[in-house]
């Protein structure tokens, strides 16, 4: 698909080179919308993971141009403030173990500065929204897979980011909190927020009719579109 000048994220050209030897992205073209939401897909190996990297640039590609909110990340100046925008859900998780899952989701909010406070009280309502109310306060490894995912999603999007990138946010949970999992996105996504999520499970991603983007062979097909009229 050919970038636009309005859209949210978009990839010009880019290619990816490893230690100067493994090419795994080689001019791909893309283009995110703003309150799209997208799912990231393709064989093991293909770049799922590393295409979001290059999006909260934590990587920077070889060639070809990355512009995200109207800059250029390969010459971005602030990098913090690029990734205030940007949440981010990993697979494993990666909850702070000692703290518990309301102090892990406040935690974002009181490295901004604000108040403990508020960020608790914050952190709360988002908790309760989610349904992990009865469970706030207990430590993450006391937790189910599905709670402590969907308490790593919460922590993502305390700070009200316009884009969500989520990578792999199912795959170490089972068919049912994954579908519950990506139900939660589904409303993120209706209150407003741009929405990535990587997933090697077609059928779960397909019965949500959303655009699949596809990456084969160091390039990105968009399947799936509903409203747009660029071509992959």
């Amino acid at each position: 698909m050919i970038p636009r000048p309005s859209s949210l994220v978009s990839f010009q050209n880019v290619g990816l080179t490893f230690k100067g030897k493994v090419r795994l992205f080689s001019k791909l073209n893309l283009a995110i919308q703003e309150k799209e939401f997208y799912f990231l897909t393709g064989l093991s190996g293909a770049g799922k993971s590393t295409l979001l990297k290059l999006i909260y640039r934590g990587l920077a590609q070889t060639s070809g141009q990355i512009t995200a909110f109207g800059e250029d990340l390969f010459n971005i100046q602030n990098l913090a403030a690029l990734r205030r925008k940007i949440g981010i859900v990993f697979q494993d998780f990666r909850l702070i173990p000692h703290l518990t899952a309301i102090e892990n989701v406040a935690l974002p909010l009181k490295v901004r500065g604000i108040s403990s406070h508020k960020a608790l009280k914050q952190a709360k309502d988002l908790l309760v929204w989610v349904g992990l109310e009865d469970v706030m306060h207990q430590l993450p490894h006391t937790l189910s897979g599905g709670q402590q995912q969907r308490v790593a999603i919460t922590r993502a999007v305390v700070g009200k980011p316009k884009l969500l990138l989520a990578d792999e946010p199912t795959g170490n949970v089972d068919e049912d909190a994954a579908r519950k999992i990506l139900y939660l996105f589904e409303e993120l996504h209706k209150a407003g927020t741009t929405i990535i999520l990587a997933t090697h499970n077609r059928s779960l991603a397909k019965e949500f009719k959303h655009p699949e983007i596809f990456l084969k062979k160091g390039q990105a097909v968009l399947l799936n579109q509903r409203t747009r009229g660029a071509q992959a």
